[in-house]
């Protein structure tokens, strides 16, 4: 997919070039538009308002307008090239390694606690999270983290959800404009209570104050123009006095105006920028049930965020000092702002909830969408029907370099895998490469394998076990304690999967190997389901008392004095070591 990445990246380079050309002449007829408004005002006001002259004034203050607006489309449509290279650029370095330059990593999203989110690099650096994450809100990256780390759905809903991540990753050019256009929005921790600030009903001013400040602006209006186009003064006059009416009445009420759209002038700016995401969902042309879904919950946000763009718009002129003092001063904007702002709340706001858990939900099914395109050697599991089976032909491990991944079949029905192997031969690797495509899965998205059957198993891991200095808790102890916390969750849950690295590595060999048989013994009692690595051979003997315990193990070769791995599962216990070897590699002689 790297090709069809770059093709697209240089398509928009192209059309930024020439729009650029084009951005920079339409400025500079602006400014000199701008300069023919200034000096014909200054021969209107010295010739006592000549027709001719006011008319050419009019005529190049719409001119001016009609520029404006041009120049800020094509300067729209300029961000949206440059956006939409930025995307690809990204989907590039997904694919190049450099993925693990991101900054966002979600490594507040999970700690020590979670069941393994540490131990299979989930979130935090170089992890699933910071690998495939394209959500840009932060109701989307928190449906997104729920998803990876604590995901519920039933077999019919994971399947549904696949369809959508299948249809989703085909889309490639839909899905680059929706990141972009989402990346607009932002993630901001405001966005917590803005469904919440949307609920609030505030009344501003009712009654007949609302009427008469609604249109004493049009009245105002009125005498000035009649008062300068037919030049009585008597007019003119009486709509300047007006004007001085509305600043006074916009000075005594600035405070309560300023507090109004302080408390809620961020949200139409903020709802606003959903604008074009919430368009384009309702343009596509979706096949599956679940996008079809989404669609249908963003139906009326469409016309909502529309409606709320534009008064995000009229606010938004409280940025510009001159033109916020003459608009008010003209129109008592602010009170027009906060009475457009409150019949929109009115209208819509009990249903505001519904179109972000909508959105939310695409940009995580989007997320999942992104491993075929960056990834290879993917595939839809599919979920099994008998329970507690793992059938993978080529699994491989995701966040690998696609040219350098190893992967392995797998076989696995209702059992316990004990895994020997020498050091650095992939024990690890391999079953972090089993639990994360067992999330993946989960989740309902696509795996790294040519194929996959699974039960959709519940996971709890003991791998990267370290000491608390400041509960005082040795490697040994927390490794107890978190093997224990597996018993228990086995004991509450048949569906759950354990994977436990290294048993008990933080003891003497003796201890180690009692302990290692007492908790295999307990877990095989309870019917659980697993795999567990080992360098202790002897704990392999279990596999010939127990029928559902099994051998697996890793092995190296030797060729010229240097040592090879293989990173291939074999059936069996190992036969080999590496210890002495490696420790003569780095300089250490045995005695």
């Amino acid at each position: 997919m790297r090709d069809k990445f770059q093709a697209i990246a240089t398509q928009h380079e192209t059309i930024l070039e020439k729009d650029n050309k084009i951005f920079n002449i339409v400025g500079y007829i602006r400014i000199f538009a701008l300069v023919m408004i200034i000096l014909l005002g200054i021969f209107m006001f010295s010739m006592s308002f000549p027709l001719a002259v006011v008319i050419a004034l009019i005529i190049a203050i719409v001119a001016f307008a009609v520029l404006w607006i041009f120049h800020s489309k094509l300067h729209n449509k300029i961000h949206f090239h440059q956006g939409i290279v930025t995307v690809c650029t990204r989907q590039l370095a997904r694919i190049s390694g450099e993925w693990v330059n991101f900054k966002n990593t979600g490594a507040e999203l999970a700690d020590t606690s979670h069941p393994y989110a540490r131990d299979l690099d989930i979130v935090g650096a170089k992890s699933l999270f910071q690998f495939i994450n394209t959500t840009h809100t932060w109701h989307g990256r928190k449906a997104f983290a729920k998803d990876l780390l604590a995901p519920s759905y039933s077999t019919a809903e994971i399947e549904k959800r696949q369809t959508a991540v299948e249809e989703l990753s085909q889309a490639i050019e839909f899905t680059s404009e929706m990141q972009y256009y989402l990346s607009q929005v932002g993630t901001n921790a405001h966005d917590e209570t803005l469904i919440e600030s949307l609920s609030k009903s505030v009344q501003f001013i009712q009654g007949f104050p609302k009427r008469l400040l609604t249109y004493m602006p049009v009245l105002t209006i009125l005498l000035l123009a009649a008062g300068i186009v037919f030049q009585i003064s008597p007019l003119w006059l009486a709509g300047a006095a007006l004007v001085a009416v509305q600043m006074l009445t916009w000075g005594v009420r600035w405070h309560k105006t300023a507090a109004y759209l302080g408390l809620m002038g961020n949200l139409p700016y903020k709802l606003g920028k959903y604008a074009a995401a919430i368009n384009a969902i309702n343009s596509a042309d979706f096949k599956c049930e679940k996008l079809k879904n989404i669609q249908t919950q963003l139906t009326e946000a469409s016309e909502a965020v529309n409606e709320l763009e534009k008064i995000a718009g009229k606010i938004d002129v409280r940025h510009n000092v001159l033109i916020y003092f003459a608009v008010n001063a003209l129109l008592l904007w602010d009170f027009h702002c906060a009475f457009m702002l409150e019949n929109w709340k009115r209208k819509y706001a009990a249903d505001a909830h519904k179109w972000f858990d909508a959105i939310a939900e695409f940009e995580s099914l989007q997320s999942f969408s992104n491993l075929p395109n960056i990834c290879t050697n993917m595939c839809l599991p599919q979920m099994a029907q008998k329970e507690k089976i793992i059938n993978a032909e080529n699994l491989g491990h995701p966040l690998l370099p696609n040219e350098s991944r190893i992967t392995n079949n797998v076989k696995f029905d209702n059992d316990i895998f004990i895994i020997s192997g020498s050091n650095m031969s992939g024990k690890t690797t391999f079953m972090r490469t089993v639990g994360i495509n067992l999330i993946l899965a989960r989740a309902g998205s696509f795996v790294c394998a040519g194929t996959m059957a699974c039960t959709p198993f519940d996971i709890m891991t003991s791998m990267r076990i370290s000491d608390d200095l400041n509960e005082g808790i040795s490697t040994f102890y927390a490794e107890l304690k978190r093997i224990k916390a597996i018993i228990d969750a086995v004991r509450g849950n048949a569906n759950m999967f354990f994977l436990i690295d290294e048993i008990f590595k933080g003891t003497n060999s003796v201890d180690r190997l009692a302990g290692a048989e007492a908790v295999i013994s307990q877990l095989e009692a309870l019917n659980a389901v697993g795999m567990i690595s080992t360098h202790d051979l002897e704990l392999c003997n279990l596999a010939s008392k127990v029928t559902r315990i099994k051998n697996f193990s890793f092995s190296e070769h030797y060729q010229n004095n240097n040592i090879h791995f293989s990173y291939k599962i074999k059936q069996g216990q190992s036969q080999t070591t590496n210890a002495k070897f490696l420790m003569q590699m780095v300089g250490i002689t045995s005695v």
